[in-house]
Order: C-alpha cells, then structure tokens, then sequence
C-alpha cells in the first residue's frame, strides 16, 4: 500500500498566461530563440506555464514581444 505524503497529493500550482503579440522578424537570433523556447509559435497565441521567478524573468527581458495576460 503506497504511502499518502506531500509528493501523492495534487496541489493546485499557479499559472501565468503569456500572449506572443509582436512580431520577431526583425529582433536578434537570442529573441527568437528565447520566444520559442517558450512554447510560443504563432502570433497572438497565449500559453500557460507555471508562475516562477524564472518564467517572469524570461518574460521580462521581452517586453516587446511578450506580455502576461490576466
């Protein structure tokens, strides 16, 4: 019988939504790289990933290409 402990229960984790909404044609290789390393395909496409100081921050080095939806 497995044991009921902190790693079996599901914890409802935070989420932000982030929306792809300006084009890279014309941004360096690094930007491109870093937008699709997101997930992120298409414009005005919006994903869920989970809320930690590293999505944000990957985020915030985009302002121009990427925003946080509410």
């Amino acid at each position: 019988m497995p044991r009921k402990g902190k790693a079996t229960e599901t914890a409802e984790k935070a989420t932000i939504r982030i929306q792809y909404y300006r084009s890279f044609i014309a941004t360096p290789k690094k930007h491109k790289l870093a937008v699709r390393s997101l997930g992120l395909t298409k414009l005005n496409q919006v994903v869920e990933r989970p809320d930690t100081d590293s999505m944000r921050g990957a985020v915030a080095k985009l302002p121009h290409l990427l925003r946080i939806v509410e």
